[in-house]
């Protein structure tokens, strides 16, 4: 079969091994390595890919890509980003700088809470706008599928808001945006007193969101301060009745048991886990549940990083994210995350990899068919100003990304974002 594209004269092809499920532990480390490689694309998937000789599939309108003995990876999944939102924080960084704890700001109405009065007040296309600068950052940064969660709304209309306008940048936008609701992200102050009240609200609307297909996800955050265990589990039971597949914030602050409950429901991943447990660990490892780690969060906060390793090393499946929020994660720049899972959370070169493609694919639920450089999958995927993998990672806060391809059309070349509106 000819080839609409060739990628070819690939120095080093690095990709996790196809996989009906997650790597768990050990087999985070299964990498296929491919040198003076190529790949051809039909149709917006990978036709073949390999290191022998190309020409089968070369026709009078294959399009060919000199690679030029460089680097190539899939395109990384972004797993765990709060990227439609309204508003920055920059006026809450000299409290935290002088150590004022996050519950703390919480408290006084900053943090969460500070962003949700931006992004109600904030117009639909405004929101629109906003957001889309966010994801052509992630792009340029070698993201081709993010996860984005509501959260910043805590009322009916404007959580449904904030997920409209994720729906629409999904046609808008060349990135796959995987939709998460996350109602249940703070308490109004409105609703200190009655609590059950606002857990209703949450429960309600998803039954809007479900109608209007804008999320496959919800999440809860559990944490002091924010949604005991108990309403969590409440929330996440309602949402998995109603077909949603199930999320967590926890252990983030505090280890309050929130890991060992979403395992328990079956959950997709967890999230966060700085102060996870050890039962909390033995949880995901036995029910399967992915656990997110997100250490641009910990260096920005100064806190303690998820215990990745210890996770790795128990059998756990490991996805690394940004977490790209205003408050706690301001950066989009997915490499300078994996280099700090390399450096602060010890992960290797080859299960950083797999953490944010194959991983992070499964923790969406698209691992059969993104996260993977093979026969089949979409042919999304990064050609780096870079040799080797192992040196994305250790040259650190550097754009290596040269060019970006997402399901076949490359949408960044030269650093530069070249895409064109989808018709």
């Amino acid at each position: 079969m000819v080839a609409d594209l060739i990628v070819h004269n690939i120095g080093t092809l690095w990709t996790p091994k196809p996989n009906a499920r997650p790597a768990f532990g050990s087999e985070m480390s299964d990498i296929r390595e491919y040198t003076n490689a190529f790949i051809a694309v039909k149709d917006g998937k990978i036709l073949a890919l390999g290191e022998s000789d190309y020409s089968p599939y070369v026709g009078p309108s294959t399009h060919m890509h000199d690679a030029q003995r460089r680097l190539v990876t899939p395109g990384l999944v972004d797993s765990h980003t709060h990227v439609v939102h309204y508003g920055s924080r920059e006026h809450e960084f000299d409290k935290r700088l002088r150590g004022v704890p996050y519950l703390k700001i919480l408290e006084e109405g900053g943090g969460i809470l500070s962003t949700v009065r931006s992004t109600k007040e904030a117009s639909y296309e405004d929101l629109f706008d906003q957001s889309k600068q966010g994801l052509e950052r992630l792009m340029l940064h070698g993201v081709t599928t993010v996860e984005g969660k509501s959260g910043y709304g805590l009322d009916e209309e404007n959580e449904l808001k904030q997920l409209r306008v994720q729906k629409a940048l999904n046609y808008a936008h060349p990135l796959d945006i995987v939709g998460t609701y996350l109602g249940a992200h703070a308490l109004p102050k409105a609703y200190e007193d009655d609590r059950t009240a606002f857990l209703e609200q949450v429960v309600s609307t998803m039954d809007v969101v479900k109608k209007e297909a804008l999320a496959e996800f919800v999440d809860v955050f559990c944490e002091k301060g924010v949604f005991t265990v108990e309403e969590s589990e409440y929330i996440l039971k309602e949402a998995k009745d109603r077909g949603f597949l199930l999320k967590i914030h926890a252990d983030e602050m505090e280890p309050l048991g929130g890991t060992e409950m979403a395992a328990r429901l079956g959950a997709v991943s967890a999230d966060h886990l700085m102060a996870v447990t050890e039962s909390g660990i033995d949880a995901l490892a036995s029910q399967g549940t992915i656990a997110t780690v997100l250490p641009s969060t910990a260096f920005n906060l100064g806190s303690d990083y998820a215990p990745a390793r210890k996770m790795v090393d128990a059998g756990v499946a490991l996805a690394v994210s940004t977490d790209y929020n205003p408050g706690s994660s301001p950066s989009e720049n997915f490499l300078f995350a994996l280099s700090l899972a390399a450096i602060h959370m010890k992960l290797s070169p080859k299960e950083v990899l797999t953490a944010a493609t194959l991983n992070g694919a499964h923790s969406l639920n698209r691992g059969s068919e993104r996260g993977v450089l093979d026969e089949g999958y979409a042919a999304d995927f990064i050609i780096y100003e870079a040799d080797n993998f192992p040196y994305v990672l250790y040259h650190f806060a550097i754009n290596h990304v040269n060019d970006v391809f997402k399901d076949g059309r490359m949408v960044v070349r030269d650093k530069q974002s070249i895409w064109e509106a989808k018709p």
